[in-house]
């Protein structure tokens, strides 16, 4: 069986579609999201919980420390140990970066020494953009210069090295799992239908306690790690500071949430033209979905047990 890659953008189901499909093929799920692999986020980045993750293994969740920075270059090192120790995968997330590491290689950049990182931390997103683009405009003009996580790695990467973002992938390795080893797989939800189940995804994690995994975090809160990034927890932190109400703090949320949902549709769409588009909406039978996809999957016939 050839590895199964499934994208998507947040809330389009793919960790239940990934699940399903583990089960019926004895697979290992392993994690391609950049938020689920930290400790402290179970709830607030919709992590498989205890009663899935008995149903099938699950790896590279929740295994890294709040405070500990986590880089696509990690979880590439990661993967590749998972993989060598595991026959069938099944390789699932929305942090579109990944994937395309994954599958067309990551060149091994040197780490950014931490008085660059505390330098870029103390700049604003717009004097880093701007920054950036007359330092090096080659990389300006090939990364999301909306995401301002992109943008601050990209000027440490030049900070620190002296070459530019660019200049680095120019020196590229050959892929771990290129295209043509795996069955790769892009959701494509409906909007109307996505932004419905973002909206209602969040409240849910509301009801099960998402306020008091931000509640623990908040003695030693700091919006500049990694970890922070995770959507809605900036907002219930300005909640349990009093800067904001409570609807304040889940209307900003879901915006973060859906505007999150299309920067990761763009990179789909513009970076994952060669993967198996799944349209998505709600009338789709996930059934139907599983089984076309088992018959669909190379190699043995995995749809049995």
């Amino acid at each position: 069986m050839k590895p199964i890659l499934i994208a998507g953008p947040t809330a389009s189901g793919k960790s239940s579609l990934a699940l399903d499909l583990a089960q019926r093929t004895d697979a290992t799920i392993i994690n391609a999201d950049a938020l689920q692999v930290y400790g402290n986020w179970r709830i607030l980045t919709a992590r498989p919980d205890p009663a899935e993750t008995a149903r099938a293994p699950h790896r590279l969740y929740g295994h890294v420390a709040p405070d500990v920075p986590y880089s696509t270059g990690h979880w590439l090192r990661e993967v590749r140990e998972v993989l060598a120790a595991t026959p069938r995968a099944i390789i699932v997330g929305g942090t579109g970066l990944n994937f395309t590491a994954l599958t067309q290689g990551l060149v091994d950049i040197p780490p950014v020494p931490q008085e660059i990182r505390l330098q870029a931390n103390a700049l604003t997103a717009e004097a880093l953009r701007a920054d950036l683009a007359v330092r090096d405009p080659r990389t300006f003009a090939a990364i999301d210069t909306a995401n301002p996580m992109r943008v601050q790695r990209a000027w440490e990467v030049l900070m620190a090295t002296g070459r530019g973002l660019s200049a680095w992938q120019d020196l590229t390795p050959p892929p771990l799992l290129p295209l043509s080893s795996v069955q790769p797989i892009v959701l494509r939800p409906d909007i109307a239908w996505l932004n419905d189940r973002i909206a209602r995804r969040f409240d849910m994690m509301l009801d099960q306690g998402a306020l008091d995994e931000v509640r623990a975090a908040l003695p030693d809160w700091d919006p500049s790690r990694p970890s922070a990034k995770a959507i809605g927890a900036p907002e219930l932190i300005a909640y349990l500071r009093g800067e904001l109400t409570l609807d304040d703090a889940r209307e900003r949320a879901v915006i973060a949430s859906r505007q999150y949902a299309k920067r990761q549709r763009t990179w789909f769409r513009n970076r994952m033209k060669d993967w198996q588009s799944l349209p998505l909406n709600e009338t789709t039978d996930m059934n139907a979905v599983v089984q076309r996809l088992l018959a669909d999957a190379p190699g043995e016939d995995i749809g049995r047990k």
